[in-house]
């Protein structure tokens, strides 16, 4: 059997569509072969020699639900590193959760989108680190079940380390690092409430109940616009009174029309529900 299933526009059109409906991915017609490769590789592994074939399966067959979550998997990217955007995690910490934790209170804190989980872990080393971590619940959620798995086994690649976000200091506490892989703390997993959440899932979304600070970062730039003001608005949906959504340096709300107020606290943006 071929290794590669050709793709017509019009089925690249539908495929797309699917795909933007089920998990919120965009792909632009120039990423039409680009698709085809990685809808090719899953289809084949379905039985399908057509992915005309394999797409009315995905739409109408019972079985095709099941089938969606396989495709899912060979098509999210779980792109994530340790330490990633620092400074922007250490200014939400210090600015709202400890002050928080100060007045009586128990915050909590999403990491959406998480992949493989290095994100979530960097915020127990960090809220750790300030005798905080038995003190604060952390969520932390993505769309697929294999990246789910890797973050609960706390084993990563050297690749989760990367030169442009060195460890500070402390990691060495948390962070067993040898040449082949790194290893975190079993305390800082045993923190963490990982989740299996698609963000276009409202429903999904709002099970979760409200939080304080939500991290939702490099996310949005895989989304159409009409895309990711559903997804901010289930997010701003889960922010409590006075919490704050995190994107990433690269991305922006503004275009998208958002109720939240974005503000400048430490030298790093963030986006705040009004309190009311």
């Amino acid at each position: 059997m071929t290794s590669r299933l050709p793709i017509s526009p019009q089925v690249f059109a539908i495929f797309s569509a699917l795909i933007a409906e089920k998990i919120g991915i965009h792909y632009e017609a120039g990423d039409r072969e680009l698709l085809g490769d990685k809808v090719s590789v899953r289809a084949i592994e379905a039985g399908f020699d057509s992915l005309l074939d394999y797409y009315y399966f995905l739409r109408y067959d019972p079985a095709g639900a099941a089938e969606i979550d396989a495709l899912v998997e060979a098509l999210v990217v779980s792109e994530t590193y340790f330490f990633r955007e620092l400074p922007q995690l250490e200014v939400a910490i210090a600015e709202l959760v400890a002050p928080r934790v100060a007045a009586g209170g128990r915050p909590r804190i999403w990491s959406a989108a998480c992949a493989t989980g290095e994100e979530p872990l960097t915020i127990a080393m960090l809220l750790a680190e300030r005798g905080l971590l038995d003190k604060v619940e952390i969520v932390a959620s993505d769309v697929s079940a294999r990246a789910l798995a890797r973050a609960r086994g706390g084993v990563y690649g050297p690749r989760s380390i990367r030169s442009n976000a060195p460890p500070p200091p402390f990691a060495g506490r948390w962070l067993q690092v040898a040449p082949d892989r790194v290893t975190v703390s079993a305390e800082l997993q045993r923190a963490i409430d990982w989740r299996r959440i698609n963000l276009l899932d409202a429903a999904d979304v709002a099970s979760l109940g409200q939080f304080d600070v939500i991290a939702c970062r490099n996310v949005l730039i895989y989304f159409h616009d009409n895309t990711a003001r559903w997804v901010v608005s289930n997010l701003s949906g889960a922010l409590a009174a006075g919490g704050v959504l995190l994107v990433g340096v690269s991305e922006s709300l503004l275009r998208l029309g958002t109720a939240l107020s974005c503000e400048e606290r430490g030298g790093v943006f963030m986006y705040r529900k009004t309190e009311r």
